[in-house]
């Protein structure tokens, strides 16, 4: 049985189609990351995939569970970050666990042995009596985290959990969300941070426009586009390449003291490069080739292109 079982989910709103006939199923144990553009449909998806709005057409089942049909113990199995934190600002972090705990029917004992756990694992021990609305929104996310997962649910969905945090409440969050899924917890991914995603996921799926542009394992996806390349060259000289066209490359970009050179011959690349730096009087530093990204078939698929 699978964790969970989207099959042909449509909802329109109005006489928009947000997401059109989308089918995937995600294993136990497995890591699964939902990508796409702002407006793709990820969030509507993860909302249909809760209970929290029901398909026009389609079903969902959590566990073989249908969500629609049995939703209170579709929900039971299931744990969600929100993008916003949803905690109560006037109670405190331990309150708030409480509260929650309580929601999902945990003894006393359990829901006080279970918020001492999760408030030290997260770092919050020290402010867990303090109100919610005097924390920072990394401390706030993190609260949110440990109120989805305080009844250990056996699937867990994550919509953009990271966006906007600082480097420390990301790091804590993302080693949590590993922790969990070595563990054996199923977790769902949705993310605009293409690299967060080829870290973490085990298969990603792409989303365009309300329709599955891809699923496939990250790598197996880079190696679809081998035809994507990048030749990044250091030169020791400020330079502007902007303007310089070539046959063997598609276009060219700085980044940081580097440029980058997108192609799909590298070999040629690499002449017409050498030959620019005889030109203009430059000494190569470095130069590597590297093949296509995760964001580089990103990009391809959600413009359009296959």
């Amino acid at each position: 049985m699978d964790a969970i079982e989207a099959d042909g989910l449509t909802k329109y709103f109005g006489e928009l189609l947000a997401v059109d006939h989308v089918n995937f199923h995600v294993k136990k144990g497995e890591f699964f990351g939902l990508l796409g553009p702002n407006g793709a449909g990820k969030t509507t998806t993860i909302r249909m995939l809760t209970g929290i709005i029901e398909p026009d057409a389609g079903h969902v089942l959590i566990e073989g569970i249908d969500i629609t049909k049995r939703p209170l113990e579709a929900k039971m199995k299931l744990g969600c970050i929100p993008e916003v934190g949803n905690v109560y600002q006037d109670l405190s972090a331990r309150e708030n666990l409480n509260l929650v705990g309580r929601f999902y029917g945990l003894s006393r004992r359990e829901r006080e042995s279970r918020s001492e756990e999760l408030l030290t694992l997260l770092g919050l021990a020290d402010r867990a009596d303090d109100y919610v609305r005097t924390f920072s929104k990394g401390m706030r996310q993190r609260v949110s985290i440990a109120c989805a997962i305080v009844h250990r649910p056996p699937i867990l969905l994550l919509d953009e959990p990271t966006e906007g945090l600082d480097v420390h409440s990301r790091r804590v969050i993302v080693d949590l969300v590993k922790k969990m899924n070595a563990q054996g917890c199923t977790i769902i991914l949705t993310t605009h941070n293409i690299e967060e995603a080829n870290r973490l996921c085990q298969r990603v799926c792409i989303i365009n426009k309300g329709s599955i542009a891809a699923i496939e394992a990250p790598e197996k996806l880079r190696r679809a586009y081998e035809s994507i390349q990048t030749v990044e060259v250091a030169f020791d000289k400020k330079v502007d390449l902007c303007s310089f066209t070539s046959g063997h490359i598609s276009h060219i970009e700085a980044s940081g003291d580097k440029w980058r050179f997108h192609t799909d011959n590298p070999d040629e690349a690499i002449r017409d490069i050498v030959k620019i730096g005889d030109e203009r009087g430059l000494k190569i530093i470095s130069l590597a080739t590297m093949g296509p990204t995760l964001e580089d078939v990103f990009v391809k698929l959600t413009e359009g292109g296959i």
